[in-house]
């Protein structure tokens, strides 16, 4: 049973309500993950849901459905039997709501604990990964509406430090069954659902060319391929100095599918004094930092400290992995990447999913905390729409 902390019972959901779901004419619209509230139960997480996401829906898109980037932990997808499944897609029908992606990048605590690169774990090494990565699929075929494709965002195969070269085997094995699996899920529902890797810094995937390298040596059948995408993340991609046009000729040009966007900034500094950025250490996320040097060099740290402790006057610019309201091309004394998302935007095909994904708002300094948490996502995805248009 599906119950809020405001004691709201989702009972009176009947399966003439849910089928309403699956064929309900929905429009594609930028959204929000929910990755940004806390919580990691099913309960704690429908309890944020049905708090904010309503709400938002009513400021940004009160005439039409409104999809969801819903985040769902190890445990939640654990605790979730096929009743509770059902009854969210009958509240979801009644609020206007729709799910089309499903965050399943962290598997376990995401906020108040130090997450670092344990945020990772369990990486595509481990069977853990393909069983929760299974449940979410399953999960996702009872939301999906009909005649849309969903996509489940994942780890970038695990952090690079971590992998071993006699790791890729078992890595291969992992990602072939979650694949086999989804074109059988499909197969079964008529719902379609990719597996999108997310490249993100320190890790397997990192950049655009490891991408294309990866995929070129994993050995998949074509099938198997169909159901393969990446999660296209901008605030990654803007750290590694990429040019949003060529990325995504790149992508195009090697047949790999974009699951979804998470619309989001980086941190930008346009000199060499990154001790400027001290009051963005904290000690729950990694903040990577790609310093990029007068000769066009570019050095990765795996975190802020290491940024700030070993970079010399040798650097004209930084770009740091800490996710800014992409509404903001200033972050206080320092800028952000806000460019990237403005030149990228008009260029993705109406049909990808969008979702904004700031999902740091409790670890932002609080001068950047512009009225509340609706507030500042409200504004974020208004703006995107914004940006969006100017195709």
């Amino acid at each position: 049973m599906i119950e809020s902390s405001g004691e709201y019972i989702l009972e009176k959901c009947k399966d003439s309500e849910i089928d309403s779901v699956q064929k309900a004419s929905v429009l594609p619209g930028i959204t929000y993950c929910t990755n940004i509230h806390p919580g990691e139960s099913w309960q704690e997480i429908f309890a944020a849901v049905s708090q904010y996401a309503p709400i938002v829906k009513d400021r940004v898109a009160p005439e039409s459905p409104f999809p969801l980037g819903l985040r769902l932990s190890g445990r939640a997808a654990d605790e979730m039997s096929n009743e509770d499944a059902r009854l969210f897609a009958g509240w979801c029908q009644e609020e206007g709501l729709y799910v089309r992606t499903v965050n399943g990048f962290p598997y376990g605590t995401f906020h108040h604990v130090p997450v670092k690169e344990s945020v990772y774990l369990p990486d595509w090494r481990f069977v853990e990964r393909l069983e929760y990565t299974k449940k979410l699929a399953k999960l996702m075929s009872i939301w999906l509406p009909e005649g849309m494709t969903g996509s489940i965002s994942s780890v970038p195969v695990g952090f690079r430090t971590a992998i071993a070269p006699n790791d890729y085997p078992e890595i291969e094995r992992h990602l072939q069954q979650a694949l086999d699996f989804l074109d059988d899920l499909s197969q079964k529902t008529g719902q379609k659902i990719l597996l999108s890797l997310e490249p993100e810094p320190g890790c397997v995937l990192e950049t655009i060319p490891d991408v294309l390298d990866f995929f070129s040596r994993i050995d998949l059948t074509l099938s198997q391929r169909s159901f393969l995408a990446i999660c296209f993340d901008c605030c990654h991609h803007a750290l590694q100095y990429e040019k949003p046009a060529d990325s995504l000729q790149l992508l195009a040009d090697n047949d790999i599918n974009i699951g979804n966007v998470q619309i989001s900034s980086a941190l930008r500094l346009e000199h060499h004094d990154i001790g400027q950025l001290k009051r963005f250490q904290e000690s729950c996320y990694l903040h990577q930092a790609v310093g990029r040097k007068s000769n066009g060099e570019l050095m990765r740290y795996q975190d802020l400290d290491q940024a700030i402790r070993d970079a010399s006057t040798d650097f004209e610019e930084w770009r740091v992995h800490f996710h800014v309201p992409v509404f903001m091309d200033q972050a206080g004394d320092c800028g952000s990447t806000r460019f990237f998302l403005e030149e990228i935007l008009p260029l993705f095909p109406s049909e990808i999913p969008l979702e904004v994904e700031t999902y740091t708002w409790t670890v932002l300094p609080p001068d950047l905390r512009r009225g509340t948490v609706i507030d500042s996502i409200v504004r974020e995805i208004k703006w995107a729409e914004q940006a969006r248009s100017t195709r």
